[in-house]
Parts: structure tokens; C-alpha cells; sequence
């Protein structure tokens, strides 16, 4: 089963994995762990080491030592970031039509136009559309959160912000399209359920073939290599849907079925793969016993 992580950066996976399980370690890995997860991901360990060196160098880890072993864990920004995703994604809002609209005015010296393009980026990670230059639209609950990320990366000097109403005579249905690319946001939702729409039956039907519900370690092995790429695929369309009312979008919106089959495949298979993964942190003398995990909850 094609699961595209021939497609994904080992970055984002070791991302992806200390978001997942690195609160039980207290946020670090040593490398032998990350050796182990990601090599379960079938990624070879010379390719680990660079990556985690990699990361090391752009600030994305930080190191330390436990004796003669060497641990990293993410670094503040990266893990603000990364428990921000998770809100977006297990606490997803959706707006209402009548609810109003945050705006975001910006103007930054044509002399600092890194800081722009940062800025822009940073609205646009956060699901905010473009009504014009310099002028960005999101639904009113992303507003909160703009302002704490705009602020933490010393962004918030170059913007103002209000709460507006929409009260042209024309239609918004029509407008939010010159907003936000949502063709394109459609079209990733159409892969991603041609990758996945039938992953819950099949793994269902694998799982009830095997153990009566507890699955042996090759079977466990499977569905951590599965879901780990999985989640960390989906984790980008938190960021690049506004979650904007139904009524505002396009007729066969591919959004909720996409969403309905990653919350049923996250259901399945996140505990199976959280206590395959705590028995390679136990193996390594951290982290909880896997034996205590076995039926809890998915992570996160």
C-alpha cells in the first residue's frame, strides 16, 4: 500500500515523530531511538544521522548528553509551532457564515522585504487568503493565534489588526475563490483520498485477520510505518485550510471526506502505532513500558 513517503522529507518525519511520542521521554530522543523509529520508516541509518545533523545545524534540534550518550530534542519554536498544528488538527472549528472576518493590514519597507516575504508566509501557514497588497482574510476564530505567532516572531510591528464585516452586494461565494487557491486545496484533498479512502477497510480487514485486536510485532511495525507518513502528510492541510464555512465553498468540496477518512484511519491504527513505538523507546531503556500502553488512547 502506497503511503508517499518516498515523497516526504526525513525532517518532517523526525518532526512528526517527537510530536507523537517525545512528551513521554520529556521531549528528547536519544539518536539510537530516532535510528530505530525511522528505520522502521525504512530509512537507512547513515540518512538519519545526516538528517538529525542537518536539523542541528538550522536550530531545528537542540543537543545534549546524558553521559556518553547524545540525545536532541525539537526546539522551542519548532515545538510551538508543531502544538499549535495540533490544535488545528484534533480541535479542528470550522467559521459560520454570520461570524465576522479578521483582517490583517500590513506594510513592511521595501528595505527589510525578507521580513515581508516572512510575513506572508507566516499568514499563509495560518490559513489567511489575500484580498489585496497587503491585506490578508481569515475567518475570526484564527485571529487569537496570528496574533501570538505574529508577535513571537517580532512580525507584529508591521501589521494592524481588525475584526470586519463583509457588506459588498456581491456574492462571497464567488469572491473567496480570488482569495484562497482552493482548486489547488481541492485537488491535494482528491490525492490524499486517492491514497487513503480505502485504507480503514483494508486495514480493519488485516487487523481482524491477525490476533483478535492485538496485533503481533510485524503487524504493529506495519502499522506504525503507515501512519507515522501518514499524519505526516495530513498535518499540512491544517495549515492551508481557513476551515471556511460549507456554505462559502465549491459544490463537492472534497474537504470533510478527506477529514472523515483520516479521523477513522487516525482511530484505528495511532494506538497500535503509539505502543509499537514505546516498545523501541522501552528497548532503549526510555520512555514508558510499552506492556502499559497497549489499549490507551491515540496520541496526541
Amino acid at each position: 500500500m502506497e503511503t508517499r513517503q518516498s515523497k516526504l522529507q526525513h525532517q518532517q518525519l523526525i518532526v512528526t515523530l517527537y510530536g507523537l511520542y517525545g512528551r513521554s521521554t520529556g521531549g528528547t530522543f536519544p539518536v539510537a531511538v530516532l535510528v530505530d523509529m525511522l528505520g522502521a520508516l525504512g530509512i537507512e541509518p547513515p540518512a538519519v544521522r545526516s538528517t538529525v545533523s542537518r536539523l542541528k545545524r538550522n536550530g531545528v534540534l537542540v543537543s545534549r548528553r546524558d553521559g556518553n550518550t547524545a540525545s536532541y530534542r525539537l526546539s522551542a519554536d519548532v515545538l510551538d509551532a508543531f502544538d499549535e498544528g495540533d490544535q488545528r488538527i484534533y480541535a479542528p472549528e470550522r467559521s459560520h457564515p454570520n461570524d465576522p472576518w479578521s483582517l490583517v493590514i500590513f506594510s513592511v519597507p521595501e528595505a527589510e522585504r525578507n521580513r515581508r516575504y516572512e510575513l506572508r508566509t507566516e499568514l499563509n501557514s495560518l490559513g489567511f487568503g489575500a484580498v489585496g497588497a497587503g491585506v490578508a482574510i481569515a475567518p475570526s476564530n484564527v485571529l487569537p493565534q496570528a496574533m501570538r505567532r505574529l508577535k513571537d516572531r517580532g512580525l507584529d510591528r508591521y501589521v494592524e489588526y481588525f475584526s470586519a464585516d463583509y457588506l459588498s452586494q456581491q456574492d462571497i461565494k464567488a469572491k473567496v475563490p480570488q482569495w484562497w487557491d482552493l482548486q489547488e486545496l481541492d485537488e491535494q484533498y482528491r490525492d490524499f483520498l486517492g491514497l487513503y479512502g480505502a485504507a480503514k477497510e483494508e486495514w480493519s480487514a488485516r487487523l481482524e485477520a491477525g490476533t483478535g485486536g492485538d496485533p503481533a510485532a510485524g503487524l504493529a511495525r506495519e502499522a506504525f510505518a503507515f501512519y507515522v507518513p501518514l499524519l505526516t502528510l495530513w498535518r499540512r492541510f491544517p495549515y492551508r485550510d481557513p476551515n471556511l464555512p460549507l456554505e462559502f465553498l465549491p459544490e463537492g468540496w472534497k474537504a470533510p471526506a478527506a477529514k472523515h477518512t483520516f479521523w477513522a484511519i487516525d482511530a484505528l491504527l495511532a494506538p497500535i502505532a503509539k505502543s509499537y513505538a514505546y516498545s523501541l523507546l522501552a528497548a532503549r531503556g526510555v520512555g514508558p513500558d510499552a506492556s502499559a500502553i497497549q489499549d490507551s488512547a491515540p496520541a496526541q
